[in-house]
């Protein structure tokens, strides 16, 4: 069963930039971070993981802007994956204010990288299917 995980962060003064909205390099940090709150939800440890001799590579990483996020916005960051047959997956995340608006989305191409071998692992779905608790929150 797949499912949509969604974590909240609210925006903080010091992330804007000098228009007085969000500065973009922090969007991808949005991401980065509902990514890991996620991996964590389904039960996935970054200690865990690395322990299995894999760690994951963020390969492209595509935002569309639609609306401005302000300091004191609260914006809900969802994460759902895309599963296909090669050595990568895909991640589509949106940004909503708490009034719904869609501010941003964002598409990440992604893989789990062999960490002796520094390459590619023929299939991310079955690493992450094995150490997930909750597969579902992966798509899984």
């Amino acid at each position: 069963m797949t499912e949509t995980f969604t974590v909240r962060i609210t925006v903080r003064g010091y992330e804007l930039d000098t228009q007085g909205h969000l500065n973009g390099a922090v969007y991808h940090q949005y991401g980065d971070h509902a990514r890991w709150e996620c991996l964590r939800a389904a039960g996935i440890s970054v200690d865990e993981l690395i322990a299995t001799g894999v760690g994951p590579v963020t390969l492209e990483n595509t935002i569309r802007y639609h609306r401005e996020l302000h300091a004191g916005d609260d914006v809900d960051i969802t994460c759902a994956f895309d599963w296909g047959e090669g050595k990568t997956f895909r991640m589509r995340q949106e940004l909503r204010r708490a009034d719904g608006a869609l501010a941003a989305e964002i598409t990440s191409l992604g893989g789990l990288m062999d960490l002796a071998e520094r390459r590619l692992v023929p299939d991310p779905g079955a690493h992450w299917r094995a150490l997930a608790q909750t597969p579902g929150l992966l798509g899984l």
